[in-house]
């Protein structure tokens, strides 16, 4: 669609129906026929509610190619990338952490990540051409991990808490907003770092290994390693695992407003279990907004693998050794 050559995009459908044929007469049958797509597809996308496909594709391209992937069972293919849409304000939405989320009018969805809207909005998409029913798939997703001086947030930090914070929410079955309990199959951009691609030092950097094999960082993905920060880089990783027990806990400056909006990140996204602080829950008491914002973050912390940048909140949080804060913790065990 990039390109906008008219005469190759007309092309497109017929020879995936020309491929999927193909491959029928041959008598491979397991093998779907798709076509990634970047969100350049939809003439807009903020909020959710409002996407739809550019004018002028939507009924000539992509409403047969629904149809097609509806026919054969194949997914529509996507690769939403929060790093393309980022702002400073939007940081934390970005990337997976505590912020104060965006609320769709239209449909009364509140979203607490850009991945998940932009998932919606193109599910939006697909839903007004009639096709809300044809699975997604997302083709590459990332966030690269070094870049030029003008680029302060593409850095190892973010790289790590977007990519590991996006394989636990794509892992989890939560869904989205708009597609609860939907799992979607995720591929990740890419395996190597590209050290001889010519552009910006972005476009060489979005990979898991350094092209000599050594892991640029761990994402939780690699055999018998459970934290970032194992393999080597160009930058400080991030550290391992800390010994011992430790705690998240809010701090003590941390405001009333500040804990409930915790608690309501954590128990949005889907990988915490919040039923212990519901009424009549395990850890339902002490029924004080402190001890429930220690259990639910806490539980977030821990899930997360007890990496620095998960107890952040917001400056909100504090990693902690055993003390009076965290007895809460232990009695509700």
């Amino acid at each position: 669609m990039a390109t906008a050559d008219k005469n190759l995009i007309s092309k497109l459908v017929p020879a995936m129906r020309s491929l999927h044929q193909a491959l029928k007469l041959v008598g491979i049958n397991d093998i779907q026929v798709t076509t990634p797509h970047s969100l350049g597809i939809l003439s807009s996308s903020d909020p959710p509610s409002s996407g739809r496909f550019r004018r002028g594709y939507d009924r000539v391209i992509f409403a047969p190619m629904l149809q097609f992937l509806r026919e054969t069972k194949s997914p529509f293919m996507v690769n939403p990338y929060p790093y393309f849409g980022y702002s400073p304000r939007d940081n934390n939405y970005a990337l997976f952490k505590r912020n104060r989320g965006k609320h769709d009018k239209v449909t009364g969805k509140t979203y607490f990540n850009m991945f998940d809207a932009q998932l919606d909005a193109v599910y939006t998409a697909m839903s007004k051409l009639g096709y809300g029913d044809v699975d997604i798939v997302i083709g590459e997703t990332r966030w690269p991990s070094i870049g030029d001086p003008s680029q302060p947030y593409v850095n190892m930090e973010n790289a790590i808490s977007f990519n590991w914070n996006l394989i636990r929410h794509v892992g989890s079955g939560v869904g989205t907003p708009l597609m609860p309990k939907r799992k979607f199959e995720t591929y990740i951009f890419s395996l190597f770092n590209e050290n001889l691609k010519p552009g910006p030092t972005v476009e060489k950097n979005w990979g898991l290994f350094h092209p000599d094999l050594t892991p640029v960082y761990e994402v939780g993905i690699m055999r018998g390693r459970h934290a970032p920060g194992q393999g080597s880089s160009p930058t400080t990783p991030t550290p391992a695992l800390p010994a011992g027990k430790q705690w998240c806990v809010p701090t003590q400056t941390a405001t009333d407003a500040q804990l409930q909006a915790n608690i309501n990140y954590v128990c949005s996204q889907g990988t915490v279990d919040c039923k212990p602080i519901q009424a009549g829950g395990a850890c339902f008491n002490p029924n004080t907004l402190k001890a429930h914002a220690v259990y639910a973050m806490n539980a977030y912390y821990q899930k997360s693998g007890r990496h620095a940048f998960n107890c952040d909140f917001s400056k909100t949080g504090v990693i902690t050794s055993p003390c009076i804060s965290v007895m809460i913790l232990v009695k509700c065990r």
